[in-house]
């Protein structure tokens, strides 16, 4: 499945995680199409996406109690990695931000779940082969216009719409436009707890990405992070005519774009 570049780079500037949801159920023509997204976007064989038709009130859990917990959602999709793989981490990113993004375009809400959900409720609702875990959820609906004033404290606590200059994420010089508008795509990628761990360094031929080495509480690995701003950047890359490829790294680096 090719980018569909002039549906998801928008959705990029659209996207905003919610955590409350009115339980309206979606219409049924836009499940179906994100359910085809979920079949067919598989750019690394060993992440899946499912749509859970079912209600994820026992999947998701708060920071203490039901505080900060996401409510109302009538539905979620799962991303399933094989742990076996070297790659699952920021292959799950890169796979799972496309189909929020496709959501996103759809007029779904969502948000990234990583760390307050319950796997093994999740597992029992999935079919897992061996091998597999669930290693992130989003919820899928429609969240009120305005945010609960419990989502506004968690947002304010993450401070979920700050982002870090690009100053602060990209070593080398931006030789050319259209890494520009890459590198803000990839700046406007969501993390753990905002983290934005990604670092960017640009070289003559190829524009590589790695994680920062400082301390996290999270327990979600930065490579997923690093995941997002993968395709985020591509987005941004190929919405300025460039197209590239990414290769994964097993060193340091998460990987490099060559264009």
């Amino acid at each position: 499945m090719e980018l569909p570049v002039e549906r998801w780079y928008p959705a990029i500037f659209k996207r905003h995680s919610r955590r409350t949801y009115s339980g309206q159920v979606p219409e049924e023509d836009k499940l179906a199409r994100l359910d085809r997204a979920c079949r067919e976007f598989r750019p690394f064989p060993e992440v899946r996406s499912q749509l859970v038709r079912k209600s994820p009130e026992t999947v998701f859990k708060g920071l203490v109690g039901h505080y900060g917990r996401v409510n109302g959602a009538p539905m979620y999709v799962a991303f399933i990695g094989e742990m076996r793989s070297p790659r699952v981490q920021e292959a799950a990113g890169y796979t799972g931000e496309g189909i929020i993004l496709e959501a996103t375009a759809l007029g779904l809400d969502t948000c990234w779940v990583g760390g307050f959900f319950r796997p093994e409720s999740a597992r029992s609702q999935i079919a897992t082969r061996e091998g597999e875990k669930v290693l992130s959820v989003t919820p899928v609906g429609y969240a009120p216009q305005e945010k609960t004033r419990q989502e506004k404290i968690m947002s304010g606590l993450v401070k979920s719409r700050l982002r870090k200059p690009l100053a602060k994420l990209v070593g080398g010089k931006i030789i050319a436009p259209w890494m520009g508008k890459a590198l803000e795509a990839a700046r406007l990628a969501p993390s753990a707890q905002n983290r934005q761990p990604w670092r960017f360094r640009i070289e003559k031929d190829a524009v590589f990405i790695s994680a920062d080495k400082s301390f996290s509480p999270s327990s979600i690995s930065k490579r997923l992070d690093c995941g997002i701003a993968m395709l985020h950047f591509e987005l941004g890359a190929l919405a300025a005519g460039v197209p590239g490829t990414w290769e994964i790294l097993p060193s340091s680096d998460v990987a490099r774009f060559i264009f």
